[in-house]
């Protein structure tokens, strides 16, 4: 029977009719050819009669038919030319049996960040909240069943790494029914998803396979792309893993929060920072050997089956590749390392790395057998501690309620605190200094007037010099309003002020009769300022709010109703 082309109902490309079952079985393991078949050169007229649909010709009839095509020569597993036929089209890869794993030299190209990244829950560190012993997403996760989520959390705390360890585990499951898809939104669009969401389809109606899309950055898309998901996270056509580092309330489509969980990851502690660096270098860096205090050797040792331990000159235990090892570097320098990262691994693991880089290259560089990785390099390589902020995220608004709340609270070392944080994190001084003008008004007040003054001395010095001088100009403001004295007696008077008005029953009342301004003639004849003394008299006689708000007391409470 001659050949014909087939679409793929998996990847929409033409083949062979001889070859499509072949392609299939590639298309559902995840492989794609090299080139396209030979009909992708055709003009799409010739194509399209080509291909015209025939019943007995379909891709289904010719699966359960493949017993009679190859008894017919149309697919023979025995013919020793089928192989370099395939060899032809395809240009295929080598057995995905027989891959070869990446030269040591090829490893440490990788970032050690990426190659630290765990595999199982087991060798996931941190966030004992979520994926500790008993949790509702640890249990789901041992039992392969994937629901739909928002990872939330700051830099480095784990949230790739988790959506790494669900594709790890649905890879290596057998018989595993998940296909796992990854994306980021900083290089992804709606074409993208579509495309995703079409093969997706596909893989549930054929091979009952479901998919699971990770979406990295997801709050870079806006959100008209966001609602591309909802409808095929409702029908479960996909299920969705989003990573972000804002606020989903904010940056997330209330509808699309409805249908997945947010899961909220925390800051790593300097324990679990340093227990990943320690795996990182058993694991991963042989030449680099681990000094450790005393009773820490045994801990390590029945971490590893890589390293041994033997005690040194100076009574200190040394953890040892059995490789050999020229870098050396102290517990107390990974412990450094661990505290000033701001619980974020990925920068702890690239300072790390980095380190280890440029003892390699002084080694080579100066004839050195050996070279000790101290706190000073660690310095060197990250250059200043890292602050995690961001201007306009949820930290801008957080840090900054924090600093006002401590000058109303009158502690002066908090204030200094926070104001450091924002500092040093970037934010612009201008923006605290408009604050501390709304704080003297606000927390001040009559407590003592003169702190408005030195606010909008403050404000116009941060004007004049910028960061990083004015720095002790807003300290020195900030530290003046905590130790003044509190009062927010205006501040409350005038909530309930706006509060009469809002919520006022009927017509606002108009201005009495003898408070308005008689500029001319016919204003006077309508009785305009009629009545109305410059000098009030000695017994208050003279009123000045409307005839249904007498009786009126804002700064006591007294707000009678009407």
């Amino acid at each position: 029977m001659p050949s014909h082309s087939v679409e793929c109902p998996i990847c929409f490309q033409n083949f062979s009719s001889d070859f499509i079952e072949a392609h299939a079985q590639r298309c559902k393991g995840g492989m794609k050819p090299r080139c396209h078949s030979n009909d992708d050169d055709m003009p799409s007229a010739k194509k399209a009669k080509i291909s015209s649909p025939k019943p007995t010709q379909s891709f289904f009839n010719f699966k359960q038919n493949s017993k009679s095509s190859m008894n017919n020569g149309s697919i023979n597993a025995k013919n020793g030319d089928e192989k370099t036929k395939r060899s032809h089209i395809f240009h295929d890869d080598p057995p995905m049996t027989k891959r070869t794993s990446k030269k040591p030299s090829d490893m440490h190209s990788v970032p050690l960040a990426e190659r630290s990244r765990p595999s199982t829950t087991d060798e996931y560190i941190g966030q004992e909240k979520v994926l500790g012993k008993g949790c509702v997403l640890n249990e789901l996760l041992r039992n392969n069943t994937i629901p739909s989520m928002i990872l939330w959390g700051p830099p480095g705390c784990g949230k790739t790494s988790l959506a790494h360890v669900i594709a790890t585990k649905a890879k290596n499951t057998p018989n595993s029914s998940i296909r796992f898809v990854k994306m980021s939104a900083t290089n992804s669009g709606k074409a993208d998803v579509t495309a995703m969401v079409k093969t997706a389809k596909n893989d549930q109606q054929m091979f009952k396979r479901k998919t699971v899309l990770f979406i990295d950055e997801i709050h870079r898309f806006n959100k008209m792309q966001q609602d591309t998901f909802l409808p095929h996270v409702e029908d479960g056509t996909i299920v969705l893993i989003g990573a972000t580092t804002e606020n989903p309330s904010f940056s997330l489509n209330s509808a699309l929060l409805s249908r997945c969980r947010v899961i909220i990851l925390e800051k790593l502690s300097i324990k679990e920072i340093k227990t990943i660096l320690m795996r990182a270098l058993r694991k991963f860096e042989k030449d680099v050997r681990v000094i450790t205090t005393p009773g820490e050797g045994s801990s390590l040792k029945a971490e590893s089956s890589s390293c041994e331990i033997i005690s040194s000159p100076d009574c200190e235990i040394v953890e040892e590749n059995i490789t050999e090892s020229k870098i050396t570097i102290s517990e107390e320098v990974i412990k450094f390392l661990a505290s000033i990262c701001d619980g974020d691994a990925r920068t702890a693991l690239s300072g790390l790395q980095l380190a280890i880089q440029a003892a390699r290259s002084a080694i080579v560089n100066e004839n050195n057998n050996t070279y000790q990785i101290d706190i000073e390099m660690i310095k060197k390589s990250l250059h200043r501690s890292h602050v995690s902020y961001d201007r306009t995220g949820d930290q801008h608004y957080e840090m900054i309620s924090a600093f006002q709340k401590s000058i109303r609270g009158s502690d002066d070392n908090a204030t200094l605190y926070w104001l450091a944080r924002m500092l040093e994190g970037g934010e612009d001084p201008k923006f605290i200094a408009r604050r501390l003008i709304r704080i003297a008004s606000e927390d001040i007040g009559l407590g003592d007037s003169t702190a408005l003054n030195l606010a909008i001395s403050a404000q116009q010095a941060c004007q004049f010099i910028g960061m990083p001088e004015c720095d002790v100009v807003l300290a020195h403001c900030a530290v003046y309003m905590a130790r003044a004295p509190k009062s927010v007696e205006v501040y409350m008077a005038y909530n309930r002020a706006k509060e009469k008005i809002k919520y006022h029953e009927g017509p606002l009342p108009g201005v009495p009769l003898h408070l308005r301004n008689a500029s001319t003639k016919l204003m006077k004849e309508l009785g305009y300022g009629k009545g109305y003394q410059y000098k009030p008299p000695d017994d208050n006689s003279q009123t000045y709010l409307p005839d249904s708000m007498l009786g009126c007391n804002f700064f006591d409470g007294t707000l009678p109703s009407l």
